[in-house]
C-alpha cells in the first residue's frame, strides 16, 4: 500500500502529517517507521498503533520508535520546542488516561509544554480546586471526561483560558460509548468550551497548538 503522504501540511497549517495506524497493514507501517528512523528523516507521530500491532512489528523496527502502551502512540523524535504555550491536560479519571495521554503525547512531538493532571473529576471536586491555580497558569486547557463529563461545563466556568473538551468512551449503559459526554459537552452552560469528537486526544492537542500559534507576543 502506497502512502501519499501531505509533506507541505506544516507549512500550510503549522501541524505536520502524522500516521494513522489503526486499519494500515502491517507491512506498510513496517515501510514507513524504518523511513522515519533513518538519518535525517523529519520526525513522525504514529497513533492507534495498539500494543498487538506494535508487538508484530520487526525488533529493529520497535527498538527505533518511542512507543508509549497507554497512548497507543509511537514517534521517533519530536520537533523543535517551541518557546511559548503552555497546555494543561485534565482528566476526569485514570480510566480516561489513554486519550489523556494521547493529547499529552502529541503536544510532546509538537514541541509543546504541558502538563497532566489526572483524576480530576467533579466527584471530588476538591481534587479540581486544589490544582485550579496551577492549571489556570497555562494558555489552554484540555479535558478530557467520560461518563456525565461534568468536568468540562465545571472547569469551564472557573478558567478564562480556552478550553478544549473531549468526550471520552468511558460508562456503564446509557453513556453509549461516549455519545452521553458527547452531549453533555456540546450542551454546556459554559460559554466557549469547543468540543472535539470522542476520543480524539490527538485532534485536541493539534486545537490546543492552533490557539498557541495564534497567540500574541
Amino acid at each position: 500500500m502506497d502512502v501519499l503522504f501531505d509533506h507541505c501540511r506544516q507549512d500550510r497549517i503549522g501541524l505536520p502529517e502524522t500516521v494513522f495506524c489503526q486499519g494500515k497493514p502491517l507491512e506498510t507501517l513496517t515501510r514507513l517507521m524504518r523511513e522515519q528512523a533513518a538519518p535525517g528523516a523529519t520526525p513522525l507521530l504514529f497513533t492507534r498503533l495498539f500494543p498487538d500491532v506494535f508487538a508484530a512489528l520487526p525488533a529493529d523496527v520497535r527498538e527505533a520508535v518511542d512507543y508509549h502502551p497507554l497512548s497507543k502512540t509511537a514517534c521517533g523524535g519530536t520537533l523543535p520546542l517551541r518557546e511559548r504555550g503552555r497546555v494543561a491536560v485534565v482528566s476526569a479519571g485514570t480510566c480516561d488516561g489513554p486519550v489523556a495521554h494521547e493529547a499529552a503525547r502529541t503536544l510532546l512531538y509538537l514541541g509543546i509544554n504541558h502538563t497532566v493532571y489526572e483524576d480530576s473529576g467533579v466527584a471530588g471536586v476538591w481534587r479540581l480546586a486544589a490544582r485550579l491555580e496551577a492549571i489556570n497558569a497555562h494558555d489552554v486547557v484540555i479535558v478530557v471526561a467520560g461518563m456525565d463529563a461534568a468536568l468540562a461545563t465545571v472547569l469551564g466556568g472557573l478558567t478564562p483560558r480556552p478550553v478544549v473538551a473531549v468526550p471520552t468512551s468511558v460508562g456503564y449503559g446509557v453513556a453509549e460509548g461516549g455519545r452521553a459526554a458527547l452531549a453533555a459537552m456540546l450542551s454546556s452552560c459554559a460559554p466557549g468550551v469547543c468540543v472535539l469528537n470522542i476520543d480524539n486526544g490527538y485532534g485536541a492537542a493539534c486545537a490546543a497548538a492552533r490557539i498557541i500559534g495564534g497567540l500574541g507576543g
